[in-house]
């Protein structure tokens, strides 16, 4: 959590600087030539659209409609007191970054509003412009930052609607591989409950009293079966392609002795007991690997990686760990593990990824298992 918090307070903080600087180099200026007094009104409205700036997440809505207000005053009583032309540098500045946000984040309706509120500040300040105010200057500049904040806000915007279509689509092969490995797993429960129950009925002509036996065993086949299906309830699949799963832990050890061969030393441990439903077991596989290959990615100056396996009462617990130095540990989170965790969840599990306090990367999930 804190690598993603990270980048958007730094953001603040530079944006804060931008606009301070703004707001000060305007006031030199027009200290210089109107004299402050004449730029009270201009600068109480930079200050003001400029914090709204700085808190436009919390209501993208209300604080660029705000803004917008506030510039709008701010032109019409720079026209009415004969004041320096509004909107000036500061106070442009700040409204660009409400409507870049807007037109970013804010459904097509309300961001085509507030996109257009803008154009209509800079138009009305380009119309009641006085040439002997500086007037041409500050309108043009008003007119690029408001383009200039538009079409931030719809490049953004659209790279954030291409992060979430491709972000949907692991998730979703996610969800189909998953679903594939489980179609196997309950087909191979149905497939012994059907034996056992042809069993039961020759067994009960010959022995009557063993057929509780064979009941017993029909009753735990589909008491497993059913727990697997439970894992992944609403998880569609096409058993067109079915493909049969899954890693086993002696799989697992495989892939930590070729990561070892390639990478930094890698300590393994692996509980005693590995009797896991296969889908637990392959999603284990599946953390061990994508976990290393991040490590391979972003950290090959790690000194030590620890694929940690642990067996606890309900869940079968793995963190991969590494103590690569210094590094943009934030930028690990990618589309592998926005998939890993779409599996780890549509089985109750959990899974936390995040650079860790002393250094380096850790990859820790929880994967229900039922009582040993």
């Amino acid at each position: 959590m804190a690598g993603e918090r990270f980048p958007r307070v730094a953001a603040t903080a530079g944006l804060a600087v931008v606009l301070l600087a703004a707001i000060g180099v305007q006031a030199v200026a027009i200290a210089a030539s109107w004299g402050l007094r004449y730029w009270l009104v201009g600068g109480a409205a930079a200050v003001v659209v400029g914090a709204l700036a700085l808190v436009r997440d919390r209501q993208r809505v209300v604080t660029a409609t705000a803004g917008l207000v506030v510039a709008a005053s701010a032109v019409a009583a720079a026209r009415l007191f004969d004041l320096p032309t509004e909107p000036g540098p500061a106070l442009a500045l700040a409204s660009a970054v409400l409507v870049g946000s807007a037109v970013r984040a804010l459904p097509s309706l309300p961001a085509g509003l507030i996109a257009a509120g803008g154009l209509v500040v800079a138009a009305g300040a380009w119309a009641v412009a006085r040439p002997g105010a500086g007037g041409s200057g500050v309108v043009a500049l008003n007119c690029l930052c408001w383009l200039g904040g538009v079409a931030t806000g719809l490049t953004l915007r659209l790279l954030d609607e291409r992060a979430r279509a491709t972000a949907e689509r692991v998730r979703r092969d996610e969800r189909l591989e998953l679903a594939r490995e489980l179609h196997d797993v309950v087909a191979h429960h149905v497939t012994g409950i059907v034996v056992q129950a042809q069993a039961a009925h020759l067994v009960g002509r010959r022995d009557p009293a063993r057929v509780t036996e064979s009941l017993a065993g029909i009753e735990e086949a589909g008491g497993e079966a059913l727990r697997a299906m439970r894992r992944v309830v609403g998880v569609l699949r096409d058993t067109a392609d079915a493909r049969p799963a899954s890693a086993g832990t002696e799989q697992i050890e495989e892939l930590v002795e070729r990561f070892r061969r390639q990478g930094p030393p890698v300590r393994l441990r692996l509980p005693g007991e590995t009797a896991w439903p296969p889908e637990v077991t392959s999603t284990v596989h599946r953390i061990v690997r994508e976990a290393l290959t991040n490590v391979a990615r972003h950290a090959p100056n790690a000194g030590q990686v620890i694929v940690d396996v642990t067996r606890e009462p309900d869940a079968v617990v793995v963190e991969v760990t590494d103590d690569a130095p210094g590094g943009p540990a934030e930028h690990r989170g990618g589309y592998g593990l926005i998939g890993l965790r779409e599996r780890v969840e549509a089985l109750g599990g959990t899974l936390r990824a995040g650079p860790r306090p002393d250094g380096g990367w850790s990859v820790r999930a929880s994967v229900p298992c039922g009582r040993p």
